[in-house]
């Protein structure tokens, strides 16, 4: 019989999906209400979630205007995922090409 465990965390859960919805607009950002209503919790906990991404350096506040947005760094991970997919097409291409070479 196995054995299965449930290793799902509300909170860790909760910031993911907060993570998430942030990239929603990078630009201007969203009040740290409107967050919390989007994710169904307090204002408290809310605060706390952002400035643990703040802490981890993923998340920023914009004094001028109240909002919370995230820094480039996830943004930027995007470029790594798309340089992955170039390489692999690149590399399907090259193996496309063998196979179809006529030069025999």
């Amino acid at each position: 019989m196995s054995r299965q465990t449930d290793y799902t965390n509300a909170a860790q859960q909760r910031v993911i999906q907060l993570i998430l919805l942030m990239f929603g607009d990078v630009v201007q950002g969203y009040t740290p209400s409107a967050l919390a209503k989007q994710l169904g919790c307090s204002a408290t906990v809310m605060t706390r979630d952002l400035d643990n991404l703040r802490t981890a350096g993923v998340a920023e506040y914009d004094e001028s205007t109240g909002r919370w947005r995230l820094t480039t760094r996830l943004p930027q991970q995007t470029i790594k995922v798309w340089t992955a997919i170039d390489r692999a097409e690149r590399q399907l291409q090259e193996a496309k090409n063998r196979f179809t070479r006529t030069d025999y």
